[in-house]
């Protein structure tokens, strides 16, 4: 590390929990971030300023007028531009030291373990359900930690998977794909603004954490907020052994592929 990046995170190394080595982890570190919008744009800011060496970044869309309300990565003069062009640009702004792979697709799951496979750890900032399910099969599929976001109207919900532990629950746990959990979105319901924020930072934070080798955290478990009246509440998650992705079922046909 050089006196430069020695001024630049020296906040970070002055904390016992990090040091030297703690911030020598993240520069060697690659993130997939999978949405670039309300919570990818704080997640994006947090990891490129914390110095995480490679962020690789993938939507499929573009910056809209109406976005801007919330999805403070982007600015008006980048309006029409695809987001994470957007995006790269303002995280060079930021930390020139950071690359940062702008992805502007849909990935697909073949792509997505593509991509995973690069990474130490994917946060998942998308705003559907077909995303998240696919973004999960392919990061237990990879053994890789999953930190997953969500937001609409005043409530959020943060929670860490970590595939790297053989009795970890996944997502698809939690909201199994075959049941009829409705699905909203921010262009039909709204959202409020400073709570993307919240949920962004949150899986920033848990991203961080996992990749210096903090052990304290949100693995295993989902914290949720009500930013209308600030409740919060955090919940363990259990591994359902009926589950579709890493049940007992699917994990012997995974030995026996």
């Amino acid at each position: 590390m050089n006196d430069q990046q020695l001024t630049r995170y020296g906040r970070h190394i002055l904390l016992n929990e990090i040091g030297v080595e703690g911030q020598q982890k993240l520069l060697g570190a690659t993130v997939l971030i999978v949405g670039l919008g309300g919570l990818g744009s704080p997640a994006a800011l947090y990891l490129a300023a914390s110095g995480v060496g490679k962020l690789l970044l993938c939507d499929h869309d573009s910056v809209d007028l109406s976005n801007l309300q919330r999805q403070i990565i982007h600015r008006t003069a980048t309006v029409g531009q695809p987001k994470v062009v957007s995006a790269q640009t303002a995280l060079h702004e930021i930390n020139p030291e950071v690359a940062c792979v702008a992805l502007p697709f849909r990935a697909d799951e073949t792509q997505l373990n593509e991509l995973i496979a690069q990474a130490d750890l994917v946060l998942d900032c998308s705003d559907n359900f077909a995303t998240r399910y696919a973004v999960n099969r392919a990061c237990f599929a990879q053994r890789k930690p999953l930190v997953s976001g969500a937001a609409i109207k005043f409530d959020g919900q943060v929670a860490v998977f970590d595939y790297r532990r053989d009795d970890a629950p996944c997502y698809n746990c939690l909201f199994p794909e075959d049941s009829e959990a409705a699905e909203l979105r921010c262009a039909t319901t709204g959202v409020f603004s400073p709570l993307v924020g919240i949920v962004g930072s949150m899986q920033a934070a848990e991203a961080l954490k996992i990749l210096m080798g903090i052990e304290r955290g949100l693995s295993g478990k989902l914290l949720t907020i009500n930013a209308l009246d600030m409740n919060i509440l955090r919940s363990n998650l259990q591994r359902d052994e009926s589950c579709t992705v890493c049940g007992a079922a699917a994990r012997k046909l995974a030995r026996n592929k």
